[in-house]
Order: C-alpha cells, then sequence, then structure tokens
C-alpha cells in the first residue's frame, strides 16, 4: 500500500485513522491498568504514522489549491493531539507543522475550532473550552478532545476553590452547569479532587471553598457525561 498514490489510498488512510480515534475513545473508558496503557501508547503510536501517511498523500495528490473533503477535518487533528493530556509518541513541533499546511486548510472552520480549542486549553480558559467544544466538535473531533475534558475541570474546580469566598459555597448546580456534567455526578468529580461538600437544611449541595486539600487523583478520573454531546458518548457503546 506504501506505493499507492491515488484517491482510493487516500479513503483507506482516512479510514485508518479513524479507527484509531475511535479506539483512543473507546480505551478511555477500559481504566487505566498497565495493559490498557500499552494499549494506548501503541494506538497513539499508529494513529500519528496514519496521519502522516495521510498527509503525504493530500499533498501528493493536490491539485493547485484544491483540497480534499474531509482534508480539512483531518489536519485538525493533529493540532487537538498537542492537547496537553493525550500521550503521544513523536509529534513535530505545530509552529513548524503550520508552515507547510496550505492557507485553505488554515483558515477552514475545522482548523480554527482546533486552533481555538487549543489555545483555551493553554491558558485556562475552561469556560470557553467547554463551550465550543460542546457547541461546534465533530464526533472524531470530540474523540480526540475527552481525555482532556476532565483535566480542564478539575482546573474549574481549584479556580472556583481557591478564588471563592469561604463565607459563601459555591452551588454544586451552578458548578455543574459550569463543568457541562451532570448535578449527580458532581460531588462525586469534588471529591475525587480531595474536595468536600456540603448539603444546607433543605437538601441543597454546595461546595465550601478555600479547602486546602485539592489535588487532583494519581490514578485519574472515573469518566463522566459531558452535557451536550452525550450523543456522541452513545455513539462510542455501539
Amino acid at each position: 500500500m506504501q506505493n499507492i498514490v491515488n484517491d482510493q489510498a487516500i479513503h483507506m488512510y482516512e479510514e485508518m485513522v479513524k479507527f484509531h480515534i475511535i479506539s483512543l475513545h473507546k480505551l478511555q473508558s477500559c481504566g487505566g491498568s498497565p495493559n490498557i496503557s500499552s494499549a494506548h501508547y501503541l494506538n497513539m503510536e499508529q494513529l500519528t504514522k496514519a496521519l502522516t501517511s495521510l498527509y503525504n498523500l493530500y499533498e501528493a495528490n493536490r491539485n493547485s489549491n484544491s483540497m480534499y473533503e474531509n482534508e480539512a477535518e483531518f489536519h485538525s487533528f493533529y493540532v487537538l493531539l498537542h492537547l496537553g493530556s493525550i500521550s503521544q509518541p513523536t509529534v513535530e513541533s505545530l509552529s513548524l507543522w503550520f508552515r507547510r499546511v496550505p492557507s485553505p486548510i488554515i483558515k477552514s472552520k475545522e482548523m480554527c475550532f482546533a486552533r481555538r480549542v487549543l489555545r483555551f486549553f493553554r491558558i485556562g480558559n475552561y469556560k470557553r473550552f467547554f463551550c465550543t467544544t460542546a457547541a461546534e466538535a465533530s464526533y472524531l473531533q470530540y474523540c480526540i478532545i475527552e481525555p482532556s475534558i476532565n483535566e480542564v475541570r478539575a482546573l474549574a474546580v481549584s479556580s472556583v476553590n481557591y478564588g471563592g469566598y469561604k463565607l459563601h459555597p459555591y452551588p454544586l448546580v451552578h458548578l455543574s452547569k459550569l463543568l457541562m456534567m451532570k448535578e449527580s455526578e458532581v460531588e462525586s468529580f469534588c471529591k475525587a479532587c480531595g474536595l468536600e461538600t456540603c448539603t444546607d437544611e433543605v437538601g441543597n449541595k454546595f461546595l465550601p471553598t478555600k479547602q486546602a486539600s485539592f489535588c487532583r487523583p494519581k490514578e485519574g478520573f472515573q469518566n463522566y457525561a459531558f452535557l451536550g454531546l452525550e450523543q456522541y458518548e452513545r455513539q462510542a457503546t455501539l
């Protein structure tokens, strides 16, 4: 297949990339055992290789400034693979990579989305990160972003905890909207971060702020639904 350079080869490599991205999503729900970690690393290695081969095929078959139907989205995957929680065997610097990407792809909505999400992740703008992901991510883009969602949620909880007023506990119903997760799961997430919650006389739950016990769990977080994209999570179980 290495010597085939045509539309059929591009389609085959696109399918290979899809397989590895969906595998990344499915492995995310399998926990963090040594066997799963090894499978994750190998899957990421094959995903990176498949993307590199696909980009080479796009270039070999390019006519002037034309662009393949799925090319912009598949280029956006490379950008999203730079989100911090995703382990990558070998990934080229983005600044160098962008120089080789054709201008129409750089300006595409898929690439603009990926660059915004990466920027929000790096500067810690958790609200824009969540809202942009929920509003614009395709299924495959979400599969790549998903491992980073709880990492950003932990940042948001840390900000609420350290930035809030000690005499005014933060309502979990508001925190659930901020984190885009079910209210019933917010308490579990807070406890995973080493934080205690409390309940008032009518049953409303709150997060007392200024707790010094905040920490990220060494074993990672369990899986929590991302409100707004539940259909993608159901799709991964099919």
